[in-house]
């Protein structure tokens, strides 16, 4: 079972990966919730199309003061720093937060967003673990369940997802689920 992990989801503006315009993260330590973050962020390339507003709802005017992902991501490793490593010397930050996996619901999309932005603005990618809420839902209820999309699974798993798209809320939803089938 996993006790300690980051779930993390993210948002696009368009259809590149490295778009992200907002970022949740729920850190969970010992099996208990120890944290949130979350943050609007200035999208790379900085458009939004139609169908990925129509999602989440964000648009240009809500991310134009918003930091870039870089500024984002380094106040991000600050509070997992508080939350897993307060009581120890941090040498390399970046790859002290590798050893504590990620988590994410259909995991390829949020890993495959991280990756891309780590490379848009030239940062060095610790290869982070991800694991899959979507491909353990899969395993865990089957047919049982008419989808395995986060609404359905979390609502599978005891947990009530309320602003869907909201990527913290998406976290909060998939830490949920791997709390219950992880």
């Amino acid at each position: 079972m996993i006790r300690d992990f980051i779930a993390i989801d993210f948002e696009t503006a368009n259809q590149q990966p490295s778009s992200v315009c907002s970022i949740g993260v729920v850190m969970v330590r010992n099996g208990q919730v120890a944290d949130s973050f979350y943050s609007l962020i200035q999208p790379e390339p900085n458009y939004y199309n139609y169908w990925c507003q129509r999602v989440h709802g964000l648009s240009q005017c809500d991310t134009d003061d918003a930091p870039v992902f870089s500024k984002v991501w380094e106040k991000l490793e600050e509070c997992i720093a508080d939350v897993y490593f307060s009581d120890q010397p941090i040498d390399d930050l970046r790859y002290q937060i590798a050893s504590v996996p990620f988590v994410a619901h259909n995991a390829r999309f949020d890993e495959g967003c991280l990756k891309a932005v780590f490379k848009v603005y030239q940062m060095d990618y610790p290869d982070y673990r991800f694991y899959d809420t979507l491909a353990a839902a899969r395993r865990q209820f089957g047919h049982s369940l008419p989808n395995h999309q986060l609404h359905t699974v979390a609502a599978a798993c005891g947990y009530d997802l309320q602003n869907h798209h909201h990527a913290l809320a998406d976290a909060e939803a998939c830490a949920a689920i791997a709390l219950y089938i992880l």
